[in-house]
C-alpha cells in the first residue's frame, strides 16, 4: 500500500467509542490455555462447530508472541486454509504492504481471526460459529497483552465490541476491548473490490500507528 503525500488525521479527531469488558488482568477465561502453543493445538482438535470437517487445515493465528500490535480479520479464505496461515492470499499481500506503510512488518504483530476455520466458499461467519470460536481469540488477546488492536472489516469489529454497529459508524473513533485500544478499518479484500476505500484505510491505519508510538514505552 502506497501512502499519499499528505498528513492524516491526529488522534484528537478520535470520536469516543464502545468499551467492552473490564481489563485484561480480570479474566479468568480457559485458564488451561497457557500459551499461544496451547490455543493452536486446541484449535487443531475443535470440534465445537461444523466447520472444522470441511476445513484442510485450522488457521489459529500467526505472528510475534510477544507483539504489541495485533490484526483481527474475519476468518480464513481458500489459500489460508491450504497453508494454516492467516492473511496470506491477495488480501494478506496487501495487508504486507499496509503494515510495512506504518514501519511494521509481520514478524513485529500477532495476526488471527475471529473464526479459526474456512467458512464453506468463504461466506460470512454465522453467530454459532462466532461464539464457538470467540474463546480462542479472547485467550489469544489475553495471553499476548497488546498494546493496540487492529480490527480489519466488520466480523472482526463486531465480535470484538459486541456491536451491530456498521463498520462506516466504528471507523474513526477509539474503542476498548478489555481496556485495549482498539481501532476499525476496512479489510483488506474490501480494498481489493473497493479501491476508493484505501485512503480512509491509510489513515485509520496511521492513526492506529500513532496510538501504538504513544502508549508502547520506549
Amino acid at each position: 500500500m502506497t501512502a499519499p503525500n499528505d498528513p492524516s488525521p491526529g488522534l484528537a479527531s478520535l470520536g469516543p467509542g464502545l468499551s467492552v469488558g473490564p481489563p485484561l488482568g480480570t479474566l479468568e477465561s480457559a485458564p488451561a490455555w497457557h500459551s499461544l502453543d496451547d490455543i493452536a493445538r486446541a484449535v487443531a482438535s475443535c470440534t465445537l462447530c461444523p466447520l472444522y470437517a470441511g476445513a484442510k487445515n485450522p488457521v489459529p493465528g500467526h505472528g510475534n508472541p510477544n507483539a504489541d500490535f495485533v490484526c483481527v480479520g474475519e476468518a480464513p479464505g481458500a489459500n489460508e486454509d491450504e497453508q494454516g496461515l492467516p492473511f496470506v492470499g491477495q488480501a494478506g499481500q496487501l495487508l504486507t504492504k499496509i503494515l510495512a506503510a506504518i514501519n511494521l512488518s509481520r514478524d513485529d504483530v500477532f495476526i488471527c481471526n475471529v473464526l479459526k476455520h474456512r467458512p464453506p466458499g468463504n461466506r460470512n461467519p454465522s453467530p454459532d460459529e462466532v461464539t464457538a470460536c470467540s474463546p480462542y481469540l479472547v485467550r489469544q488477546i489475553e495471553l499476548l497483552r497488546p498494546k493496540v488492536i487492529l480490527a480489519l472489516g466488520t466480523f472482526a469489529a463486531q465480535t470484538l465490541l459486541q456491536t451491530k454497529e456498521p463498520i462506516g459508524k466504528l471507523r474513526g473513533r477509539l474503542h476498548r476491548y478489555h481496556g485495549v485500544p482498539v481501532i476499525v478499518t476496512y479489510h483488506p479484500a474490501a480494498l481489493l473490490r473497493n479501491p476508493s476505500w484505501k485512503r480512509p484505510t491509510w489513515e485509520d491505519v496511521q492513526l492506529a500507528r500513532t496510538l501504538f508510538d504513544r502508549v508502547v514505552e520506549p
